[in-house]
């Protein structure tokens, strides 16, 4: 099993947003790097990181942040605003080992094939971010109508292994996983799936560990 450790960026600051709302945020660091460098210390041989502007459609792409944790003793997976194989290709050159592919996932799937026969599929992960069972998209700000089941069907049709579960509710809140919604999206689609959204306690991974999500 594999823990990885979230850092959200927004600002160039380390937040965490209550499901996902930009107007509810908390600021944890003004210095991203020395955040990675204490969960380094702390055992992590992965990093997860957001750039929420991104996501939000701010400019800021946090890039400078990617490179310098990636430099770092880390692996470093990558997402937020990344909607064009050119977006894809910058978070490669800065040191990203993975990306994650959010609202392109929705509305570009032919992207997300494009960069799994570029890159490699241990090197693309989708998002499958939902709230009450459908998909969310633009930062969570936007809803679809199509559940992470039937998204990730057609994802590994196009040759994705991994993908990212958020429960948008939980997101934040400190409440648990949802661990039904993680283990039925892993089981109907193949995918290898990364549980997100309330993992707030060692009862919670060892929940997800023993059930081989």
């Amino acid at each position: 099993m594999i823990i990885y450790p979230a850092i959200d960026l927004r600002g160039g600051q380390v937040v965490r947003l209550r499901e996902g709302d930009p107007s509810q945020q908390t600021v944890f660091s003004r210095a991203p790097a020395e955040t990675a460098r204490r969960w380094i210390a702390a055992g992590a041989s992965w990093l997860h990181m957001v750039n929420l502007d991104g996501a939000f459609a701010a400019a800021n792409d946090n890039g400078a942040i990617l490179a310098q944790v990636a430099a770092l003793n880390v692996k470093v997976q990558f997402g937020g605003g990344l909607r064009s194989l050119e977006d894809i290709a910058v978070a490669f050159d800065r040191g990203a080992r993975r990306v994650v592919l959010g609202t392109v996932a929705l509305t570009t799937p032919e992207i997300v094939g494009q960069a799994v026969e570029r890159w490699g599929t241990d090197a693309i992960c989708v998002a499958l971010d939902a709230r009450d069972g459908q998909i969310t998209t633009h930062g969570w700000q936007q809803t679809a109508a199509i559940t992470p089941v039937e998204l990730g069907i057609k994802l590994a049709e196009r040759g994705v292994r991994h993908a990212l579960y958020t429960d948008v509710s939980r997101d934040g809140q400190m409440t648990g996983v949802n661990l039904d919604a993680t283990i039925a999206l892993a089981q109907a689609t193949g995918l290898q799936v990364i549980a997100s959204g309330g993992v707030s306690t060692l009862d919670d991974i060892r929940q997800l560990a023993a059930s081989r999500a």
